[in-house]
């Protein structure tokens, strides 16, 4: 399997950067995660990084060398990060949760299967064209499916998210096929705020990566201004064997049960514990009663 992969963050003009995105892979599949902690709440890029962590924690363990169930182990993993930002909140006698988007793909046996929640974004270009993106989990995005104007709604409210005291609504898709030259790409809100798909679409088609994606991500910078948010992408373009000239990723060398990654450790590994819906709901219980605590008190 071979790959060329581009990845940047950039701060806008926010305090902090909130956005958190890595890959990992073994000698026979590749997972590609962006989370884009959100603002409003407390701990976003805790969120993100939670999420991540959690998401690379499950694939070291189901890819050997291959995820045997891709759609289960993306629909598990989004869960069991979902849980550990709750317990996160839970253990930490938080009043809010912390909150973030999620995108992530799993590219294996020449397909690729991806996974969402929230308005961080996934597209596939092939051939001059969009193939397909995701859909937001955001109210603009589910008046525009339905021919409504938008035109007053606010882009940034969603009504999903992992870590909200809520179970998380998320979407599965593919698998699509990959053909030698199709580009996938992973942004945050950031990015496709201020750049249009058809001009996304159009770089990604005619630069190579590491020309496109960073001026995607200037041009997103630039036109967003003083208050500009925080631009976040993660690239790849995948490449067939017989074809393979560039060097970014080659996973033909790794042995059998080896692991790689540029996702920072730091969550223990799950178990299967942690994809128990109760568990998750005795979390979000704990929290919801803390939170009535508190409004009793200061109405008291």
């Amino acid at each position: 399997m071979k790959f060329s992969v581009y990845q940047i963050s950039r701060q806008g003009g926010r305090e902090r950067n909130e956005d958190r995105m890595g890959y990992a892979y073994t000698r026979e599949s590749g997972l590609f995660v962006l989370a884009d902690g959100m603002g409003g709440h407390p701990e976003g890029a805790m969120a993100a990084q939670l999420a991540l962590q959690t998401l690379s924690a499950y694939f070291q363990k189901a890819a050997n060398p291959t995820v045997r169930e891709v759609p289960e182990f993306l629909s598990s993993a989004l869960m069991a990060a979902h849980h550990q930002i709750i317990r996160y909140a839970a253990e930490k006698g938080m009043l809010d949760t912390p909150r973030t988007t999620l995108v992530a793909a799993v590219m294996e046996r020449g397909h690729i299967h991806w996974v969402h929640c929230g308005d961080s974004r996934l597209y596939v270009v092939r051939d001059n064209e969009l193939l397909t993106r995701t859909r937001d989990h955001s109210y603009m995005e589910q008046q525009a499916h339905l021919g409504r104007n938008t035109e007053h709604i606010n882009r940034n409210i969603l009504f999903t998210c992992l870590g909200s005291p809520a179970k998380p609504v998320y979407d599965l898709s593919g698998p699509v096929q990959l053909m030698q030259g199709d580009r996938v790409l992973l942004c945050s809100d950031g990015l496709w705020g201020t750049v249009e798909d058809d001009e996304i679409v159009n770089e990604l088609s005619t630069r190579p990566l590491e020309q496109a994606v960073p001026d995607l991500v200037e041009t997103a910078l630039r036109r967003g201004g003083q208050r500009c948010d925080n631009v976040t992408v993660l690239a790849m373009e995948w490449e067939t064997v017989d074809e393979y000239q560039t060097t970014r990723v080659s996973t033909e060398d790794i042995e059998d049960g080896v692991f790689a990654s540029t996702i920072q450790s730091g969550v223990p590994d799950p178990t299967i514990e942690d994809l128990d819906d109760a568990a998750i709901e005795k979390s979000i219980a704990e929290i919801n009663a803390a939170i009535a605590r508190t409004a009793a008190a200061r109405n008291a």
